[in-house]
């Protein structure tokens, strides 16, 4: 999402059959395998993949043949099920990330570079002068790197600048280290340690790096595909799916937990999705309210911090202390509490100026997957 968001978009699947989207969870799994093609629903019957992308795809996109040819080849490498709902849901993230651009111009995106560049100076105590007449050399390319920086448009040429800066340029490498700063990209603005994560059964030869990859249409949409659809999970709509997409794996599935916390310790909690701080020493909110409910579910504050620990995969609704506090909040409220929820999390990014929340993002992706599917 931006050159210096704080969520991954990531933070970090095989899609097993097209009915995973719409809620139910399984071993991989082709639609072409199950007897009884003809009495599924439309969106759940196999597809051919390329000839759907040139139809649903504008015409205007001037690239739409190998869209088709790589989307084909993604769902192909990656196991998954060419259901008309799967297609859609990943041309919907396409469209509403870059319009279905492979490395989309992105506003003010000099200034924001530039924003970075002064803010770390500041806080290692250079000079800005320093750092601004520094950055007037040449860089690997001719251009000094102040004039790469005054007319960078896209983020993958963002990221080809702080490579030079950073491999070439001792103060490059005093300000970053060997941290390129730019997050995530691509026309599925995936998230580029997510992709560093998971290159098995990437079906082209890379010719640079992963991060460079990325950058490319059949990269970024192979890894955005692979980060939307290929993890299990319970969920009765594609929307919820589209909110992990923006906000983290099963994000929504522990929203909806983080309530459940809530109704039964009557502790008010953001409904982020972050249940446990895993880079972190200390407790979280979420985890210091689950203590309160230690002694009703039996459990020490060790058994509850290892099975919320659970809570990046499927894993965790199995625990004791996931079905425990549902038993428990529903017996306080008396009513069935939801298992999914779109989390309450505002979207902070230098690319963004509106007040924008992973809802939002969610809702907008579900609309476009709708219209994608129109008339099927």
């Amino acid at each position: 999402m931006s050159v210096c968001a704080p969520r991954l978009l990531a933070t970090t699947m095989t899609l097993l059959a097209g009915c995973i989207l719409a809620g139910c969870t399984t071993s991989k799994n082709t639609t072409t395998t199950r007897p009884g093609n003809a009495d599924l629903p439309a969106a759940q019957r196999p597809q051919d993949v390329a000839s759907v992308v040139r139809q649903k795809m504008p015409a205007s996109v001037k690239d739409r043949e190998q869209w088709a040819k790589d989307l084909a080849t993604t769902f192909d490498s990656q196991g998954l099920d060419p259901t008309l709902e799967n297609i859609c849901s990943v041309l919907a993230v396409a469209q509403q990330e870059s319009n279905y651009q492979a490395d989309p111009a992105v506003a003010g995106l000099n200034k924001i570079a530039w924003k970075e560049i002064d803010r770390r100076a500041a806080r290692l105590h250079i000079p800005q002068l320093l750092v601004h007449t520094a950055l007037q050399i040449e860089s690997p390319n001719g251009k000094s790197y102040s004039e790469r920086l005054d007319n960078v448009r896209t983020e993958k040429q963002l990221s080809e600048i702080f490579d030079d800066l950073i491999g070439t340029v001792p103060l490059g490498q005093k300000l970053f280290g060997s941290y390129n700063p730019v997050h995530t990209g691509g026309p599925m603005q995936i998230s580029i340690a997510f992709a560093e994560k998971h290159t098995q059964g990437y079906p082209w030869t890379m010719s640079g790096t992963v991060r460079q990859e990325v950058f490319t249409r059949r990269g970024g949409l192979w890894f955005g595909t692979w980060h939307l659809l290929n993890y299990p999970a319970n969920y009765s709509a594609p929307i919820f799916r589209f909110a992990d997409f923006n906000a983290g794996w099963y994000a929504s599935r522990n929203a909806a937990f983080q309530n459940a916390v809530s109704k039964a310790t009557g502790t008010k909690l953001a409904l982020d999705g972050d249940v446990i701080l895993y880079n972190s020493s200390e407790a979280g909110s979420t985890e210091l309210a689950v203590r309160k409910l230690g002694t009703k579910l039996g459990m020490s504050d060790r058994d509850i911090h290892r099975q919320l620990a659970t809570g990046d995969s499927l894993a965790f609704e199995k625990t004791a202390l996931y079905q425990g506090v549902y038993r428990l909040a529903e017996q306080k409220t008396g009513k069935k509490l939801p298992r999914e929820m779109l989390p309450g999390i505002q979207l902070e990014s230098p690319k963004i100026t509106r007040n924008l929340t992973t809802a939002w993002f969610a809702k907008r992706v579900d609309d476009r997957r709708a219209q994608c599917m129109a008339g099927q």
